[in-house]
C-alpha cells in the first residue's frame, strides 16, 4: 500500500460531491440485513462509526474490501438518504474504483497469479483473503478492454458485474458451503437468453434491443450457484445458419472473431468467442452451445476444454434454437475439472424443456459429474481409434501423427485398452448433411424452433424467420448480405413442419447411428472411442452423442490441435473420466502468446 489512506476511502470521504448510478442504487435490494450481521464473528468488522485506521487494519488483514465498504456506503445511502437528503449524486463509478484499489492490496507475498488460474485457485485464494470477486472480476474486464479490440470475443459487458462480485464478496463472508461456482465469472454465448441488461441477439442485428421473457434454465441455475455473468461471447451469427459462406466467428455484431495463438488460422465453430475468451484469460469458464462441432471444434483450435453434454443434461430454454433434437448446452474451461464444476451446476430438470431433461436426468451421478475427476479414470477402459478416415489424415512421422501416438502411449501406461484401426460403417455418409438427411430435418426444425422463439420474446422488432429475412433485406449493409447472402434462410422458410421428408430423415439418421457409433461400441465392447480434433463431430451430431475435447498439443508454428472422446447417450461420466485422466497424464495446455 503506497499511502495510509487507500483511494477508495477518498473517494467515500467525497460522496456528498460525487454521485450514485442508477446501476448502482436498483441494485442494492438484495442486502436487507444489517451489514455487521453479514461478518462472521471470528472475522467481524463493525462498519458504524470506523475509522480510517479501524479500516485500513481490516484492509491489511483482510476482513475487509474496499469493494465490501463502497457496498456498505451505498447501502446506508439508499436506505437513509431520502430522510436526509445529505448525498446529491452518487460516483457511477465508485465500485470500479473499489475494486482497483483492492487490486493495489494484495501484497507481494500473498500474491495471486491471475492468469490460468483454477476454480479451485480462486476459491483458495478466496477463503483465505488473498483475492476477492470484485478483484477478479475487475482483472478480467481489464483483460477484455486490452485484449478484445483485437480477439472479438467478448460482444458485450454486463454492466452489473462489479455490482454482482460486491455482493459475492459479502455473502462469502456471511454464508458456509457455497457453491464453487459462487463469485466466479462466467461468459454467456450471445444465444442465451439473459433476463438482465445484456442483449440476446445471437450475433444479429435483428434481436438487438429485443427483450427476453426470462432467463434461460442454465443462467437461473448459474444466479442460483452465485456465479457472476461477465457478459456475452461472440458467436457465427444465427449459429452459421444463415448462410455456410461466411467465415467461423464472424458476426455483424461482433465482428470477426480471432484465434488468439495465431493471426492467420480461424477460431473455428460457431462457440468462437466462448472459447477465445476462456483461452485468452478474459474469463474463468463459458457456456456454449453446440450441434455439429459448435464446441468441440473452437475447443480443439483454442487449446481449451469443451463438453458437449448428452442432449437433455442440460436444459434448452431459452436459448436461440436451431434444432430441440439435435441441439445442446455446455461448458468450456482450461481444464476439465473446471468444465465439470460448470456442468455440474447447469445440468437438470427444467419444466420449460421437460421431456429431454426429465429422459436425460437419470445420467446425472448421484453428487455430480465431479466424482468422476480420477486420476486412474483410464485403467480398465476400452477405447476405440477411429484410425479410418480420421488419424489417416495424418503423413507418417508428422509432429501430429508422433503426438497421439505417443498420447495411445500414455494411455496404454495408464491401464487403457486400446482398440486400434477401427471405422465407423458409413462414416462418410454420417459425416454428409446432405447424405444423412440432417438438413432436411434441420431446415424444418430451424423455422418452427425460431418462430416459437421470437413469438415468446416480450418486445422485438421480428416475430418469425419471415420477418429475420426482411429484416435483412432491409439491412444489407450492416448484415453482409451482398457478400454472404441468406440461401439457408431462404430454405427454411420454404419449409412446412415436420412432413413425410422430414420423418424419413429422422428414421435414416437412427439407423446411421445405430449402424455406425451403437454398433462399433457394442460390438468392440467399448467405453468410448477417440478421434482428432473435432473430425467426427459431424458424425456424432448424427445420433446427438456426447464428447469431450482436450488439448493435445501444438503444432511446428504453433497452433493448437486437440483430441476428442466420444460415447454413446448418457456416457458422459465415463467420458469425464478418462477425459481428466488424459489430461492430468499429459498436461499439454499452454497459454497463448503475445500477439498484440
Amino acid at each position: 500500500m503506497t499511502s495510509a489512506i487507500n483511494v477508495s476511502l477518498l473517494l467515500l470521504l467525497t460522496f456528498a460531491a460525487c454521485g450514485l448510478t442508477a446501476g448502482c442504487s436498483s441494485k442494492h435490494s438484495w442486502r436487507r440485513r444489517m451489514e455487521n450481521s453479514l461478518l462472521p464473528a471470528k472475522n467481524s468488522f463493525l462498519f458504524e462509526e470506523a475509522t480510517i485506521s479501524d479500516i485500513q487494519a481490516a484492509f491489511n488483514d483482510g476482513r475487509l474490501t474496499s469493494c465490501q465498504l463502497v457496498q456498505y456506503y451505498l447501502d446506508r445511502i439508499t436506505t437513509l438518504n431520502p430522510h436526509l437528503n445529505a448525498v446529491i449524486e452518487i460516483n457511477p463509478d465508485a465500485l470500479d474504483d473499489a475494486a482497483k484499489a483492492d487490486n493495489h492490496l494484495l501484497p507481494a507475498k500473498n500474491s495471486f497469479l491471475f492468469e490460468e488460474a483454477t476454480i479451485s485457485d480462486i476459491q483458495a485464494a478466496f477463503n483465505d483473503g488473498r483475492l476477492t470477486s470484485c478483484q477478479l472480476v475487475q482483472y478480467y474486464l481489464d483483460r477484455i478492454t486490452t485484449l478484445n479490440p483485437h480477439l472479438n470475443a467478448v460482444i458485450e459487458i454486463n454492466p452489473d458485474a462489479l455490482d454482482d462480485a460486491a455482493k459475492a464478496d459479502i455473502q462469502r463472508n456471511a454464508q458456509n458451503h457455497l457453491s464453487p461456482l459462487h463469485g466466479i465469472p462466467v461468459l454467456v454465448k450471445d444465444n442465451i437468453n439473459t433476463h438482465d441488461k445484456l442483449n440476446t441477439t445471437s450475433g444479429s442485428f435483428a434481436l438487438l434491443g429485443s427483450i427476453v421473457p426470462r432467463d434461460a434454465g442454465v443462467i437461473q441455475r448459474l444466479r442460483m450457484a452465485g456465479a457472476i455473468i461477465l457478459g456475452k461471447a461472440s458467436m457465427s451469427e444465427w449459429d452459421n445458419f444463415r448462410s455456410q459462406v461466411p467465415p467461423h466467428g464472424w458476426s455483424p455484431r461482433g465482428g470477426q472473431a480471432r484465434n488468439p495463438y495465431s493471426k492467420t488460422k480461424n477460431p473455428c465453430g460457431t462457440s468462437s468467442g466462448s472459447a477465445i475468451a476462456v483461452a485468452a484469460n478474459l474469463v474463468t469458464v463459458s457456456l456454449a452451445t453446440d450441434l455439429d462441432g459448435a464446441i468441440t471444434c473452437p475447443a480443439v483450435v483454442n487449446s481449451v476444454v469443451g463438453i458437449k453434454p448428452t442432449v437433455g443434461l442440460t436444459s434448452r430454454s431459452g436459448m436461440v434454437p436451431i434444432s430441440p433434437r439435435l441441439q445442446t448446452i455446455g461448458p468450456m474451461a482450461r481444464t476439465v475439472a473446471d468444465a465439470v464444476a460448470l456442468l455440474d451446476v447447469i445440468v437438470g430438470f427444467d419444466p420449460l424443456d421437460a421431456e429431454a431433461t426429465k429422459a436425460a436426468k437419470k445420467f446425472i451421478p448421484e453428487g455430480g459429474f465431479c466424482k468422476s475427476l480420477k486420476e486412474d479414470g483410464l485403467k480398465g477402459k476400452r477405447i476405440g481409434i477411429l484410425r479410418h478416415p480420421y488419424f489417416d489424415i495424418y503423413s507418417m512421422g508428422s509432429m501430429e501423427a508422433n503426438t497421439f501416438a505417443a498420447h495411445f502411449q500414455t494411455m496404454r501406461l495408464k491401464g487403457a485398452i486400446l482398440v486400434d484401426n477401427l471405422k465407423m460403417r458409413n462414416a462418410e455418409m454420417m459425416e454428409n448433411l446432405i447424405a444423412n438427411g440432417e438438413i432436411i430435418l434441420l431446415l424444418a426444425e430451424f423455422k418452427l424452433s425460431l418462430n416459437a422463439y421470437l413469438k415468446d420474446l416480450v418486445s422485438s422488432s421480428v416475430r418469425s424467420l419471415a420477418d429475420v429475412i426482411a429484416f435483412n433485406n432491409n439491412h444489407p449493409i450492416e448484415e453482409n448480405m451482398d457478400e454472404y447472402g441468406q440461401i439457408v434462410f431462404l430454405a427454411s422458410q420454404k419449409t412446412n413442419g415436420i412432413g413425410v421428408a422430414e420423418k424419413k430423415a429422422i428414421k435414416k439418421m437412427a439407423q446411421l447411428s445405430k449402424e455406425g457409433m451403437e454398433d462399433l461400441i457394442k460390438q468392440k465392447k467399448l467405453d468410448v472411442v477417440v478421434f482428432p480434433e473435432h473430425y467426427a463431430s459431424n458424425a456424432m451430431s448424427v445420433g446427438a452423442f456426447p464428447i469431450i475435447s482436450v488439448p493435445a498439443g501444438y503444432n511446428s508454428i504453433g497452433e493448437p490441435f486437440g483430441i476428442s472422446f466420444a460415447g454413446l447417450k448418457g456416457s458422459d461420466a465415463i467420458l469425464i473420466e478418462i477425459a481428466y485422466a488424459f489430461e492430468q497424464a499429459t498436461n499439454v495446455r499452454n497459454p497463448p502468446p503475445t500477439l498484440f
